[in-house]
């Protein structure tokens, strides 16, 4: 029994670096999560909105989609010629350039695809507008209500 010592095993476990390695990794993630949702900043309209007020001194710039996923502006000589990304983009900044207050609004056909009315809006953000609206027009039974 010489060889035996008085010391009894430790059968507690260290959790000293599990700790460590959570709080790593929690400020990881506290990093990287508002980084995980992209977005497209838009001030959508309620459904019962006002309509725009006829005394704006400037006109809003108006991002037309129809119905095969093709974009018109109201701008330019001829507003009724489909253009494409990088027309919409070089108009759009021209016009902010010119009239920094501009509304800028989307208006899309019903039976557009989600997916491009979100690029129509990056296109017009990424030219420089700080906001975009959409346009809707009021539900038809609100209509009634109201002539009623």
């Amino acid at each position: 029994m010489q060889g035996r010592s008085n010391h009894r095993l430790n059968a507690q476990m260290n959790i000293v670096p599990y700790i460590d390695v959570m709080l790593v990794l929690l400020v990881i993630f506290m990093i990287t999560a508002p980084l995980l949702t992209p977005g497209v900043k838009v001030d959508l309209p309620q459904a019962e909105a006002k309509p725009l007020e006829s005394s704006q001194k400037n006109e809003p710039l108006i991002l037309s989609v129809d119905a095969q996923g093709r974009y018109y502006l109201n701008v330019g000589n001829n507003t009724s010629k489909p253009i494409d990304d990088k027309q919409v983009m070089a108009f759009t900044a021209a016009v902010l350039r010119r009239r920094p207050n501009t509304q800028v609004l989307v208006r899309g056909d019903e039976s557009v695809p989600y997916g491009r009315m979100v690029h129509a809006m990056t296109l017009l953000q990424e030219a420089g507008a700080p906001n975009v609206g959409l346009v809707t027009k009021t539900p038809q039974t609100h209509q009634k209500k109201t002539s009623e």
